[in-house]
């Protein structure tokens, strides 16, 4: 009735061509999620982390884990 305990639709992604990849400027601190081409090289943008709470709705949506992220500077 109010939206509790609904389950969010996982985007899927090719894991065998795509690593989920943060990048971070090093002179503003704004960091971008996204995901890296292997084959190209690539960088694909899917949200702005402002905090925390956007990083998890990232892991969330595309089912990845913390120690499966890479970062960029």
């Amino acid at each position: 009735m109010f939206g509790f305990g609904k389950k969010r639709n996982v985007t899927p992604y090719d894991k065998t061509k795509k690593k989920p990849v943060i990048r971070s400027s090093i002179c503003t601190g704004e960091q971008v999620a996204g995901f890296k081409d292997l084959e190209t090289g690539r960088f694909y943008e899917v949200m702005l982390l402002r905090n925390e709470a956007d990083l998890k709705e990232f892991m969330a949506q595309y089912a990845v884990e913390k120690d499966e992220i890479g970062r960029e500077w």
